[in-house]
C-alpha cells in the first residue's frame, strides 16, 4: 500500500512538472483550463459537463499594478468562447489592440466579476446567460448561453 501511494505520488508529482508553467487546470467545479502565457492570447479548454449556473471567477494571474473599482475605465485584453459547444466566438488578440471601456457599459456579468483585478492580471470569467446577454443573444451569442471569458488588464484608469 505504501509503495503504490508513493509510485502515485511521484507519478502526480511528474505530471505537474510535465504541465510546466503555461497552464492552470480545471477545477473540481469543472471549469475550463487556461494558459498563463501572459503577453499572448490564451488557450482556453473545451467546457464539459453542465454550466454553472452562478457567476463563477478565477484568477489565472493576479496582476501587481491599479487596482480595478466598478467606475474604472479598463483596457484589456479578452477572449470569448461558449459553453455550448466550446467555439471561440471573438477575442481582441485576433486584431492585437485590446479595448477601452468603462466598466459601466460592460455586461453584468463583467460588471460583478472584474472588480479587484489588477494591471498585469488574467482572470477567468463563467458567465450565466442571466448575467451576459440572457434569451436575446447578441449577435454570434445565441439566447441562454453561457459565456466563458478569459480577460488580461492592461490599464486602468
Amino acid at each position: 500500500m505504501k509503495r503504490g501511494l508513493a509510485g502515485i505520488l511521484a507519478f502526480s508529482l511528474v505530471l505537474l512538472t510535465g504541465c510546466g508553467d503555461n497552464e492552470v487546470s480545471a477545477t473540481a467545479d469543472n471549469l475550463p483550463t487556461v494558459t498563463i502565457n501572459m503577453g499572448e492570447a490564451p488557450t482556453i479548454g473545451a467546457p464539459s459537463g453542465t454550466p454553472p449556473t452562478t457567476l463563477e471567477s478565477k484568477d489565472i494571474v493576479v496582476g501587481t499594478g491599479a487596482e480595478v473599482s466598478s467606475t474604472s475605465i479598463i483596457t484589456f485584453h479578452y477572449t470569448l468562447m461558449t459553453w455550448s459547444n466550446g467555439a471561440l466566438i471573438e477575442s481582441s488578440w485576433t486584431s492585437g489592440t485590446p479595448a477601452t471601456f468603462p466598466l459601466t457599459q460592460l455586461i453584468v456579468g463583467w460588471q460583478q466579476g472584474i472588480p479587484g483585478m489588477k494591471v498585469g492580471g488574467r482572470r477567468l470569467l463563467v458567465v450565466p446567460p442571466d448575467l451576459g446577454y440572457g434569451a436575446q443573444g447578441s449577435g454570434p451569442v445565441g439566447p441562454n448561453e453561457t459565456l466563458i471569458f478569459v480577460m488580461d488588464i492592461v490599464s486602468v484608469a
